[in-house]
């Protein structure tokens, strides 16, 4: 936005008379379009942290989508163990975001690796940043938790949840954040002394890498070494699917995700009141933040629809929950590239996206891996190909508007601009997947052989619910205080004709 200014000098020859008058009404005038000009910049800051904070409340809200997401993608016998462990992600998380992760993400100045100031918001607020920027990072850090917690549903130990949690939040995710948004960071894309990978730095506007990757990865390990939950494959090694129990639980989820990615993606612009070019204009980075918004919905619908006719072909019916799996797929894909493609090559994302998703969960089954909430295929598949994405289809006038820098900047190899992009790209998803291997694939090992990350077998037959948080999460019956008993597990309503040698799991799914 152009400043107002005013200058007496400048204004005593268009005003005449007398040099003393002259100066005085020169003098009052530019007091008037100072406080003007003071006015209009207390306006803008309030407008922008307005818009962050607005932002930062429906990123916020995705905790609440997560979690009815992760209640209905288990089985009903672990229902608040994971909702449970969804406030823990959003509490401890705050904790160790406040003490340590802020500071290790955008401690400025500090070297490319890691930041190394405001630990404790200590120094703070800046002209660059204020608190609004704070909360707004810290609903992306637990993001990332959240997403792990979803791979590593239904066997964990509550006390591994606590200790992961906090250490992905305060330092894992942090230092990733560092190296791609911070204005020091060695791979960003607005780093401060001009010098960018390849030219061009990594652009991962809104975390497909940053969370997404992060999270899915982390999650990857935590499954693997706990490995699959009883009952998943049977001794041929053949799959069987173990349903979460509410349909309606995963909807209402997946809609508060896409609501919340709202504030996700056009949120990454952080400010609103922008002009690009010269003021006055109906084009500005609020024009950038809708087109977002576009992209972003394309994107996810496209995986959705991309999804359910797929399924439909290779499974023979209509999943709804493989549907909203794929509407996220399509968002955390989107999500790198959101702000710098036009909305057809979102399309092209989503489509993408879908297949990346059943591709994934094809090699999980083949590989045994088992992941409830298929949080690493989605978020750490879908996330790679969204990086990928963007080194394809960026477009130059979106790139230059957004990060600015040379005019020789370069964008989309698809697009014209060369491959210096993609190969950022490349890197980024090479170091992230090896940062979080290295962090926390030794952590979950730890907690394995100190026999702090998997509950038991019987208490994991039984459920969490009763044995580990005292009782179930569903009265089934209001006569019947069986719901509330610890030892008298809940078995399953049959009709009266069935089979009275059911397994043991069968009667452990309610």
């Amino acid at each position: 936005m152009a400043s107002l200014s005013c200058s007496a000098a400048d204004l005593m020859p268009l005003l005449g008379g007398t040099a003393t008058n002259t100066t005085a009404v020169a003098d009052y005038i530019c007091s008037r379009f100072d406080t003007i000009a003071a006015k209009l910049s207390d306006t803008t800051y309030a407008i922008d942290s307005t818009y962050l904070l607005f932002s930062a409340y429906l990123v916020f809200a995705m905790q609440l989508g997560f979690a009815m997401l992760c209640a209905g993608s288990v089985r009903a016998k672990n229902t608040m163990n994971i909702m449970l462990t969804n406030v823990l992600d959003a509490a401890a998380g705050a904790i160790s975001y406040y003490l340590f992760g802020f500071a290790l993400a955008f401690g400025s100045p500090s070297n490319g690796f890691i930041g190394r100031h405001f630990f404790g918001l200590k120094d703070f607020p800046l002209p660059s940043f204020d608190y609004s920027y704070f909360i707004y990072q810290w609903a992306f850090a637990i993001a990332a938790a959240g997403i792990t917690s979803g791979s590593i549903a239904e066997r964990t130990q509550f006390v591994a949840y606590l200790i992961y949690s906090s250490f992905l939040t305060g330092f894992v995710y942090p230092v990733v954040s560092h190296w791609f948004w911070s204005s020091d960071g060695w791979a960003s894309p607005a780093r401060s002394n001009g010098d960018l990978l390849f030219g061009s730095g990594v652009i991962d506007f809104a975390g497909s890498g940053v969370v997404h990757m992060v999270g899915g990865i982390a999650g990857l390990w935590g499954a693997l070494i706990e490995g699959p939950r009883i009952g998943r494959f049977d001794r041929t090694g053949r799959s069987i699917a173990l349903r979460g129990h509410s349909a309606s639980l995963v909807v209402l989820g997946t809609f508060l995700l896409w609501f919340g990615w709202y504030g996700f993606n056009p949120g990454s612009f952080l400010k609103i009141l922008k002009p690009y070019g010269e003021s006055g204009g109906y084009y500005g980075q609020w024009s950038a933040i809708g087109r977002t918004a576009v992209t972003t919905t394309l994107s996810g619908c496209t995986a959705g629809l991309t999804t359910l006719f797929s399924k439909r072909l290779l499974d023979g019916h209509w999943n709804v929950t493989d549907v909203c799996n794929g509407l996220l797929g399509g968002f955390a894909a989107i999500t790198a590239g959101c702000a710098v493609v036009e909305p057809w090559a979102a399309i092209v994302c989503g489509f993408a996206a879908a297949w990346v998703l059943i591709g994934c969960n094809k090699l999980a089954e083949r590989v045994k891996y088992d992941d409830p909430l298929e949080a690493a295929q989605l978020h750490g598949g879908c996330g790679a190909w969204g990086l990928l994405f963007v080194g394809l289809f960026a477009k130059e006038e979106y790139v230059r508007e957004v990060y600015g820098g040379p005019s020789d900047r370069p964008y989309g190899l698809l697009m014209g601009g060369g491959g210096k992009l993609l190969g950022a790209q490349i890197i980024q998803i090479i170091v992230v997947c090896g940062w979080v291997t290295v962090t926390m694939g030794p952590l979950f090992y730890a907690l394995h052989k100190l026999k702090l990350l998997r509950i038991s077998s019987g208490d994991e037959m039984a459920g969490m619910d009763l044995t580990r948080h005292g009782g179930f999460a569903y009265v089934y019956n209001e006569d019947d205080e069986l719901s509330f008993k610890p030892g008298l597990p809940l078995g399953k309503v049959e009709p009266t004709n069935s089979h009275h040698n059911s397994p043991p799991e069968a009667e452990a799914t309610v």
